[in-house]
């Protein structure tokens, strides 16, 4: 896969679809450092947009399903460069270490830390679910220097809304996700015109990781992970007007 493909291939498909993109606050984005990509998470055109966005290709942490699925793995794995999530028992470990490989080669990696249940269940432009807190763990353990959590927003303006296929479906590739096993449809949003939001980067230093240990590691893994929820959900209310 040529380096850039996920990005001409980003910018092809929000061409296809005739969607806008209003960027903000884009002097917020850094140059010259590894970069780890957190926001929130609702349609399948997230990872194209924030490659767009950000004008550069992301390599994004995707759910296992993806890599099961006859076509859907051909273009999320071959074509968008999205590295797929083990099942359950072995997604943490999976996670920190293709996310760590892609950091000290200086790739930016994109998460979305709502997970997979905005995808099933249509919500409105506006909310934004609890996050998990990977990404944060990954951030100060991450053995690599001039790291820095960069906090987005995707905030959806026009959009069109339909049904794609049932969940049940999915149980078929990924019998371990307890949200494949219930009825109903999974839901499929394309964004007509949207605004992407920049949040104040987080950078992660030397004394962060030295905090890291025992219950203040903890309380560094829920400041991090609040910080972050509460920059994007902010800029999420600027951005959805």
């Amino acid at each position: 896969m040529n380096f850039n493909t996920p990005l001409d291939i980003s910018h092809s498909l929000l061409q296809a679809l005739s969607t806008k993109i209003f960027r903000y606050y884009e002097d917020r984005i850094p140059q010259d450092a590894r970069v780890l990509v957190v926001s929130n998470h609702r349609s399948f055109m997230d990872a194209p947009v924030l490659m767009a966005a950000l004008n550069k290709p992301v390599r994004f942490a995707c759910h296992h399903y993806m890599s099961q699925v006859p076509i859907m793995r051909e273009f999320v794995m071959g074509q968008l460069g999205c590295f797929p999530l083990e099942v359950n028992e072995q997604r943490s470990n999976s996670f920190f270490q293709q996310s760590q490989i892609l950091l000290r080669a200086k790739h930016v990696v994109g998460v979305f830390p709502e997970g997979a249940q905005p995808m099933v269940k249509f919500n409105q432009p506006n909310t934004m679910g609890d996050f998990q807190r990977g990404f944060a763990h990954l951030a100060l353990r991450a053995a690599v220097e001039d790291l820095t959590i960069l906090p987005i927003a995707i905030a959806s303006i026009e959009e069109m809304s339909t049904s794609a296929i049932p969940l049940r479906l999915l149980n078929l590739f990924d019998p371990s996700e307890p949200l494949f096993n219930q009825p109903g449809m999974h839901p499929l949003v394309i964004y007509k015109r949207l605004a992407v939001l920049v949040g104040h980067p987080y950078w992660i230093t030397k004394q962060h990781r030295e905090k890291y240990q025992g219950k203040q590691g903890r309380s560094m893994v829920t400041e991090v992970t609040q910080h972050c929820h509460s920059e994007i959900a902010n800029l999420l209310s600027e951005g959805c007007y």
